[in-house]
């Protein structure tokens, strides 16, 4: 994703920065696991077959990959700002209640990509793929 930043005084592009999907899912999947309630995140089988490339093609650069498990982003780079949509896959802790803690994932993933780059996701859609009844979640 590729984002120009103008020029405060003139108003004109000064600087072009870009920021991959990857480096996204990994703000969103940081911030969703910080979440009371969420026990971890869940890649799913598309997941896990991108994870493992991914993994691959940063070692392969000597580069540690950040963790981005449960975690999807798309990107429409036609539209200025470009449009994100998230998908965060979840387990929840049978100690909260589910719809709660999806929508403070929501909450918290929306805020935390937006501050770390400046791109406010358009959607940010919570599967919760099980109920932990046996773990309290980050508390």
């Amino acid at each position: 994703m590729t984002t120009t930043v103008p020029d405060d005084e003139a108003r004109v592009p000064r600087a072009r920065w870009v920021i991959a999907e990857p480096v996204i899912a990994a703000v969103g999947a940081r911030a969703a696991v910080g979440v009371p309630g969420v026990v971890r995140l869940e890649p799913g089988l598309t997941g896990l077959a991108s994870q493992v490339a991914r993994a691959a093609r940063q070692r392969i650069h000597g580069l540690a990959p950040a963790p981005t498990e449960g975690v999807r982003v798309t990107a429409d780079r036609s539209a200025v700002p470009p449009i994100l949509r998230m998908s965060v896959d979840l387990v929840t802790s049978g100690q909260d209640q589910a719809g709660i803690v999806g929508q403070a994932v929501q909450r918290e993933v929306t805020r935390a990509v937006a501050h770390a780059t400046g791109l406010t996701p358009q959607a940010v859609m919570v599967s919760i793929m099980d109920i932990d009844t046996y773990r309290t979640g980050a508390r």
